[in-house]
């Protein structure tokens, strides 16, 4: 067992839950975590986060459900934060539209945000809610 206690992103204070749609199937979840080089560029993933880059994933209709970093617990400095789908193949065409996406492109664009300067690892696991899950 593994625990982590999360800070909120201040683009993003509280946990989304999905709707919660009687008549459809459970959604799935990709939990993702990037674990940074030092606490400064950590701070910059960050700022990217509350700077555009949740925002993005909003309009693409990823649905966040939420963004954290973590304060105590494993492989820090990192950050998680969880987006929810339909299924796979939604997640797979939300991804590649985000990486064709004119906004997002510009703002990882900027020298200081390139991924290779701020993020060491990305590690991601694909999850499905229980039955008795808060979110679905």
């Amino acid at each position: 067992m593994e625990s982590s206690l999360l800070r909120s992103f201040d683009g993003m204070p509280r946990i989304t839950y999905p709707d919660a749609a009687e008549k459809r199937p459970p959604r799935i979840f990709e939990l993702r975590t990037y674990e940074s080089q030092s606490f400064l560029t950590l701070r910059r993933k960050i700022g990217m986060f509350n700077g555009g880059e949740m925002q993005i994933f909003e309009r693409l209709k990823m649905r966040p459900v939420f963004f954290g970093e973590t304060i105590a617990g494993p492989k820090q400095p990192n950050l998680q934060y969880m987006l929810s789908y339909d299924d796979l193949a939604a997640r797979d065409r939300l991804w590649h539209e985000f990486g064709n996406d004119p906004e997002w492109k510009k703002l990882s664009g900027e020298p200081q945000l390139k991924d290779a300067e701020i993020v060491a690892n990305i590690s991601n696991a694909i999850l499905r809610p229980l039955t008795f899950s808060p979110i679905r």
